[in-house]
């Protein structure tokens, strides 16, 4: 761990107002990341992501997969997926984020970002399966990338660089006041997976 992440305060809220993010910086070593990101890219169920809107049926360039406790089933953009059970990887890097983030969660959706022109647009983790104001604890493995909000109503931004082997959570009314989103450069080439973990409700 470098001068900069060593001094990285995880108690520190990253939004002014209505909502928490907190910041770990990296919560595994180099190589143990490395292990991780080579792991999740060689033995994840990934598939293309596929969104309904406006009628159409649109394939995104980045993969998705959806992990938990037991099949859940989870919708977002008109799409649902049914959960895999976990794999000995991701229960193990679930169990160290709990322990940091002193939080539970049953479920982890999984994002693969073959290089930096592969993003997320503005959204907001809110969909009626997540527990209301429940934890999201998102981990990032390979290329660093940068990671913004935007307030819903003033439109205040605040962005940061997420680090390979970090650990970002959000917390509270973020969802409700918050939108996010992975901005989409051309001068990353590399590869990154995101593990976003969460808890479903009511099923």
């Amino acid at each position: 761990m470098d001068l900069f992440t060593s001094q990285i305060d995880p108690q520190k809220n990253w939004l002014p107002k209505d909502g928490f993010v907190n910041y770990f910086g990296p919560i595994v070593n180099q190589e143990e990341a490395d292990g991780y990101f080579q792991k999740f890219w060689d033995t994840i169920a990934w598939e293309q992501d596929v969104v309904h809107m406006f009628g159409k049926r649109i394939e995104t360039k980045r993969k998705v997969a959806w992990y938990g406790d037991r099949p859940f089933e989870y919708t977002y953009s008109n799409s649902t997926k049914k959960a895999l059970l976990w794999t000995p990887e991701l229960l193990a890097i679930k169990n160290l984020t709990e322990k940091f983030t002193e939080e539970t969660y049953n479920s982890c959706l999984l994002n693969l970002y073959h290089s930096g022109e592969e993003g997320m647009g503005w959204h907001c983790d809110d969909e009626k399966e997540l527990r209301p104001n429940g934890a999201i604890a998102s981990l990032s493995f390979g290329a660093e990338r940068k990671f913004a909000f935007k307030h819903k109503e003033s439109k205040e931004k605040v962005g940061l660089i997420l680090d390979h082997g970090s650990l970002l959570v959000m917390r509270g009314t973020t969802q409700s006041n918050w939108l996010h989103r992975l901005p989409p450069t051309k001068l990353v080439k590399l590869p990154r997976i995101n593990l976003t973990f969460r808890t479903v409700v009511g099923t």
